[in-house]
């Protein structure tokens, strides 16, 4: 019957590739805090592990600006980042944008979600997006950004496909237009409920013709009540 320090020996002798490997697999991020804090071979393990990540969804856990932005830190190859906020809620702020700015895989970001995330503004948005220059896929519906996060995207995300603007309701005209303007890949944008007269859609789509307007439904009751006789 072998000892505990034969046990430890044992597993001391798996290799860093096979330990990183294994911790990719976790999902919980309270699991792998606790095993980087195991040993250091471990420890080196889960950092290789997040480095070859490619998505972090922190969609579900209770988070803040420290500990998103540590684990952001270590994903050099990550291309996909979810930190919207959820039942549990994600505590992100401008600073955590900021320190999230900073991290090297962010100018390789081709999808971001800050779906729901109400204790930021345009200050860290702008700090984020000016980085994330090969963005295709952003969300940040629910958020209370003004025109001035949208002119930072048209002036910094060329590549952008979709955009997520639900419930952004301090978004003007003004903004949409330079937006499309200057996105010309933007192939789709979700406007529910923001606070914009319908003929702005109407000229998004002068400008973009094949741009699609989320939701749908929005233009097609636009275009009903524009049908119905006037007396």
């Amino acid at each position: 019957m072998r000892g505990e320090g034969e046990e430890e020996a044992e597993i001391d002798r798996l290799p860093i590739d096979l330990l990183a490997h294994i911790f990719s697999l976790i999902t919980s991020f309270k699991d792998l805090a606790q095993a980087s804090r195991a040993c250091r071979k471990w420890k080196q393990g889960v950092e290789e592990s997040l480095a070859r990540r490619e998505t972090l969804s922190f969609s579900g856990w209770k988070m803040d600006d420290e500990c998103t932005t540590r684990l952001v830190h270590l994903a050099y190859s990550l291309k996909d980042l979810d930190i919207s906020r959820s039942r549990w809620g994600c505590q992100i702020t401008d600073y955590g944008l900021h320190q999230l700015s900073m991290a090297k895989c962010v100018s390789n970001l081709s999808s971001v979600s800050l779906w729901g995330l109400t204790a930021i503004t345009d200050e860290g948005v702008i700090q984020l997006i000016s980085r994330a220059t090969s963005l295709q896929h952003l969300n940040i519906g629910g958020t209370f950004i003004t025109d001035a996060s949208l002119f930072a995207i048209a002036d910094s995300c060329p590549h952008l496909k979709t955009l997520v603007l639900w419930g952004c309701r301090q978004v003007t005209e003004n903004g949409l237009v330079v937006l499309v303007n200057k996105c010309c890949k933007l192939e789709s944008i979700n406007v529910w409920g923001m606070r914009v007269p319908m003929d702005c859609f109407l000229a998004l789509l002068t400008i973009s013709p094949s741009l699609r307007i989320q939701p749908k439904e929005m233009l097609l009751n636009y275009d009903r009540i524009r049908m119905l006789p006037v007396h």
